[in-house]
């Protein structure tokens, strides 16, 4: 029940990032027919201020408790969406303004995101035992991205008819309930939990602990795949809602409904791989490097069909076209998420849930800026919004496929082995 307590609070911080991230990406780039690129710096900043992670995984590491991070974390992220929603808002009668505000809204939701998932991460890590962590943190996503789906498929209909008034209304409801949530969820949880503490004495500092971190080879390898995968991951993120408005002519709540769709099948992607990679069904559909090499590989597949999806949706509907997405990303994801768990270590986990989490936050950055950018210049020299978006997809793919060679050499084991060890132990 911890672990469903925890993922509570997982839940809580997707329902505010998919409307900072996807919705309003999508008010700006259709409703209000601004370039791409300016959310794609917006959603930048946000990435690129959880760059702090590692200092705050370190904080959290040399506290008593870390329930305190995660509930300031939290905080700050409602506060950021309903900063970033009126902000949005205000663009559509004076744009500098609306900027602006928009500049802050952004950063708060970046620096909230930060504390709160990473001090979430930790204490899961630190609460649960080595051989039950990569299902645990296969919860934690899958109620993240129901989180996601529900929140997309509410407001989706919440948002129809669009107004910058509901916009702000459905956000501000949205991070309100998703803040109570978290903090009802984390009443007592660390209630006679090991502390996070992680030194002895003197406390070290963060310097002389993140270089600890780096110089281990497998945490090293990790950081550059994370970097490399989440940089594919990202790059259509701030693409997907507009290609739907401009190139199918969906609305805002029908293409609100088909983040949903796709959010739904990451969460049947992670489910299958939980699945499968249990051991229920043999050994050698247990391999979390297996399954962390098909799923971008499949990725990589359903973006190709996206970018070719104006020839193809008159036999495959586009709707089964982000679901497959969604599929692929949530099966790479699951075991991507499960090998993190196994890496994380006793020591310094803070630190180390700090430091990937930053290498994706800059990849995050970088992909979703840079596909902004993609677009806009694939728009400018091609002349057609279709092909524009192709161009992103189809770059992503290449990523993606690069990610899977990286993959081949992270070497982690088997869910069902971790499993086995305690009772061979017991045994023996």
């Amino acid at each position: 029940m911890s672990i469903v307590r925890l993922g509570l609070v997982q839940t809580a911080l997707g329902a505010i990032i998919v409307l900072t991230t996807s919705t309003l990406n999508r008010v700006m780039v259709v409703e209000y027919a601004l370039p791409a690129m300016l959310p794609g710096v917006l959603v930048a900043i946000h990435h690129a201020v959880q760059m702090l992670r590692p200092r705050l995984g370190y904080g959290s590491d040399m506290g008593a408790r870390r329930t305190p991070w995660i509930i300031g974390g939290m905080a700050v992220l409602a506060l950021g969406g309903v900063t970033a929603a009126g902000a949005v808002a205000l663009m559509s009668t004076s744009l500098g303004w609306g900027v602006a505000l928009a500049t802050l809204g952004f950063f708060l939701v970046g620096l909230g995101v930060g504390a709160a998932g990473t001090s979430l991460l930790a204490m899961l890590a630190s609460m649960v035992e080595p051989e039950r962590r990569a299902p645990a943190a296969t919860i934690l996503w899958v109620m993240m991205i129901v989180g996601f789906a529900v929140t997309a498929g509410v407001a989706g209909k919440l948002l129809d008819p669009f107004s910058p008034l509901r916009l702000v209304v459905v956000t501000g409801g949205v991070s309100l309930v998703a803040f109570l949530l978290a903090c009802v969820a984390l009443i007592g949880i660390e209630r006679g939990a090991r502390a996070p503490v992680a030194h002895d004495g003197e406390r070290p500092a963060f310097s002389a602990v993140l270089r600890e971190v780096w110089e281990d080879p497998a945490a090293r390898r990790f950081t550059v795949f994370v970097f490399i995968s989440m940089l594919a991951y990202s790059a259509a993120d701030l693409v997907l809602e507009p290609f739907a408005g401009e190139v199918f002519g969906r609305t805002i709540g029908q293409s609100t409904a088909l983040a949903g769709l796709q959010n739904g099948g990451t969460l049947g992607g992670m489910v299958i791989m939980a699945i499968f990679g249990s051991g229920l069904f043999g050994q050698r559909l247990a391999s979390l490097r297996g399954w962390t090499v098909w799923g971008c590989v499949a990725s990589a597949a359903a973006l190709v069909a996206l970018a070719f999806a104006p020839r193809v949706t008159a036999s495959v509907p586009l709707e089964a076209l982000y679901v497959a997405l969604g599929l692929a990303n949530g099966a790479f994801a699951a075991a991507a998420i499960a090998s993190m768990m196994q890496l994380a270590g006793a020591a310094r986990t803070g630190t180390r849930m700090g430091l990937w989490g930053a290498a994706q936050a800059i990849a995050f950055a970088l992909g979703g800026f840079g596909g902004t950018v993609v677009c806009d210049l694939a728009r400018w020299l091609l002349g057609h919004p279709a092909q524009a978006y192709a161009a992103v997809f189809l770059g992503e793919a290449g990523l993606f496929v690069l990610s899977a060679l990286i993959a081949t050499r992270l070497a982690v084991p088997r869910l069902a082995q971790l499993r086995m060890t305690p009772m061979k132990e017991a045994l023996s």
